[in-house]
C-alpha cells in the first residue's frame, strides 16, 4: 500500500516513526524522501484510515494512492 505524504525531511519522518513502528511494525514501512510525492510504502495489509488518521495526528497528510 502506498500513500502520498507531505513528510519533507528526516525530522518529519522521525516524528511519525514510533507510530508507524507500533502500528505497522519495524521494517515494514518506508518513506521515499527523494520522490517529489514523498511516498510512504506500507508492507502490511492495514486499514488506510488508521494510517491517515495517525499521520494527521502529527500534523502531516497522507493520501492512499494504491
Amino acid at each position: 500500500m502506498t500513500f502520498k505524504t507531505n513528510l519533507n525531511c528526516s525530522n518529519c519522518v522521525a516524528k511519525v516513526t514510533d507510530f508507524l513502528n507500533e502500528t505497522i511494525g519495524v521494517g515494514k514501512w518506508s518513506v521515499d524522501l527523494t520522490a517529489p510525492e514523498r511516498f510512504l510504502t506500507v508492507e502490511e495489509d492495514i486499514d488506510p484510515e488508521i494510517i491517515r488518521n495517525g499521520i494527521a495526528s502529527f500534523g502531516f497528510e497522507s493520501v492512499p494512492v494504491s
